[in-house]
C-alpha cells in the first residue's frame, strides 16, 4: 500500500486498507472474547448451576451472540453446551440480546458497516509515515503576512478625519457645580484601585501551611501586634495608642469632598 500511494494510486490503497481494518478489528475481538472464556474458566464452580449466575451472563451471553459469527469451531462447541445446560430459550435471548446482556464492544464489533473515511485517512497516513512515502501531497502556501498598523497614527488618523485638531475636554467639564460634586462622588464610589498597588510594598507575610483543621488558611493580622518603640514615641515619629485610638477615620463623604478639592 505503501508503494501505492508513492505511484498515486489512492483508490486502490483505500479499499485494502479496508481490509486491513476489517483484520484488525477481528483480532479485536477475537481478544475480547478470550477474555470472557478466560473469566468463565475462572468462575467454573458458578457454572454448576441450572440457571445462569448474574455475573456470568455477560460472559455466557456474548459468547453465544458471537460464536455463530465467528469461524472458530471451539466457540461453537461452548454455544451448545450452553444450549444444553441453560436451555434454547435462554439460547434465543442471547442471540436477539432481548435482555442487554450482550457487551456493546462485542456488538459493535461484529456489525458489517465499511469503515469511516476518517479512521481510512488514518491508517494511510500511519501507513505512509511508517515507510517513508511523502502522503498527501498537500501545498501548504502561507498567505500575505498581516499589515501592522501603528496604534498611535492610527488614532491620529482618526482624528483628523473626525474635524482636525481638537481640544480634548474631560468628562463633566460643562456641568454646573452641584453636577460636578455629584458626578465626583459617583467617579469616587466607582473607582477601584490599580492593580500594580501594593506590588512594591517592602512588608510580605507568608501564609500559614495547610491543616487538617484549616485546609485553606488565610492571613490575618488580628494576632500581629505592633508596638512602637520609645525612641519613636520620644521624636514623635509614632503617636502612642491611646492618641491613634483617638483619631477617627473619614468616611466616604469627607473622602468624596477631599478627593473633589484635589481636582479642583
Amino acid at each position: 500500500m505503501a508503494q501505492l500511494l508513492e505511484v498515486g494510486k489512492i483508490e486502490s490503497a483505500r479499499i485494502r486498507t479496508e481490509n486491513i481494518i476489517r483484520s484488525d478489528i477481528t483480532s479485536e475481538l477475537h481478544e475480547i472474547l478470550e477474555l470472557y472464556c478466560e473469566l468463565l474458566l475462572a468462575r467454573a464452580g458458578l457454572l454448576e448451576s441450572p440457571t445462569c449466575d448474574p455475573g456470568l451472563e455477560e460472559a455466557v451471553k456474548s459468547i453465544i451472540y458471537a460464536a455463530p459469527k465467528t469461524e472458530i469451531k471451539e466457540l461453537h462447541q461452548v454455544r451448545a453446551l450452553f444450549a444444553e445446560k441453560f436451555g434454547k430459550e435462554f439460547v434465543l435471548a442471547a442471540m436477539e440480546n432481548s435482555g442487554g446482556a450482550v457487551s456493546e464492544k462485542v456488538i459493535k464489533k461484529l456489525t458489517v458497516t465499511p469503515p469511516k473515511p476518517e479512521l481510512v485517512q488514518g491508517y494511510l497516513e500511519e501507513i505512509a509515515r511508517a515507510y517513508g512515502v511523502d502522503w498527501p501531497k498537500a501545498s501548504r502556501e502561507l498567505g500575505r503576512a498581516p499589515e501592522l498598523i501603528d496604534d498611535g497614527q492610527s488614532n491620529d488618523e482618526d482624528v483628523e478625519k473626525r474635524g482636525g485638531n481638537q481640544t480634548h475636554k474631560l468628562p463633566g467639564a460643562d456641568l454646573p457645580p452641584e453636577s460636578k460634586e455629584a458626578q465626583e462622588q459617583e467617579d469616587l464610589s466607582r473607582a477601584t484601585p490599580p492593580r500594580t498597588l501594593g506590588s512594591s510594598n517592602p512588608l510580605h507575610v507568608n501564609p500559614s501551611s495547610p491543616s487538617t483543621e484549616n485546609p485553606r488558611p488565610k492571613v490575618t493580622l488580628n494576632s500581629m501586634e505592633l508596638k512602637p518603640s520609645q525612641k519613636m514615641v520620644d521624636a514623635g515619629i509614632e503617636r502612642p495608642r491611646e492618641e491613634a485610638r483617638k483619631i477617627s477615620i473619614p468616611d466616604v463623604n469627607e473622602l468624596a469632598a477631599r478627593f473633589a478639592a484635589l481636582k479642583r
